[in-house]
């Protein structure tokens, strides 16, 4: 089973583990990004893009993709996963070290819905076609994945 192959099948069993919906589900936990120029730093010297969540507190979506596929991913496969929120006014460093606002992130990737996750690569440019809202369930772990591979290749 060659590493690729062994990682998705932990994160496979991961995901299965955790139910769809309700109150019983632990909350997922997430890093809310705050230095772009380090997060961006670590994920490259592992060779992976920096993937960044855009969500909206209290969005049943980004529950959703957080818990079941970001989370498992970041836990498991030590991928790094930040969060930007849509409506924040959390200040966090952008790529060039100065302060900046999650809201005023959200408007310069011009973001409109939630959740929209980013793949990042180096200066902060993406590396791979956005995944925009929820999509089917069934298949966001596919898109996910095909969207992984895409920034991969472009980091090589």
């Amino acid at each position: 089973m060659t590493p690729a192959n062994a990682a998705r099948r932990r994160w496979l069993l991961a995901a299965a583990a955790l139910p769809w919906f309700g109150p019983s589900a632990r909350a997922a936990e997430l890093p809310l990004a705050h230095n772009f120029q380090q997060e961006l730093a670590a994920a490259l010297a592992r060779r992976e893009p920096l993937v960044v969540m855009v969500s909206l507190e209290g969005c049943p979506y980004c529950r959703i993709v957080r818990d079941q596929h970001l989370e498992p991913r970041h836990r498991l496969d030590s991928l790094t996963v930040v969060q930007v929120d849509m409506r924040s006014r959390n200040r966090v460093l952008d790529w060039q070290g100065q302060p900046v606002t999650h809201d005023e992130l959200v408007r310069l990737w011009k973001v409109r819905v939630a959740p929209t996750v980013l793949l990042l690569g180096r200066g902060g440019a993406e590396v791979a076609e956005r995944l925009v809202g929820g999509y089917i369930p069934d298949f966001y772990a596919a898109y996910l994945e095909q969207r992984l591979e895409q920034a991969r290749a472009s980091l090589r």
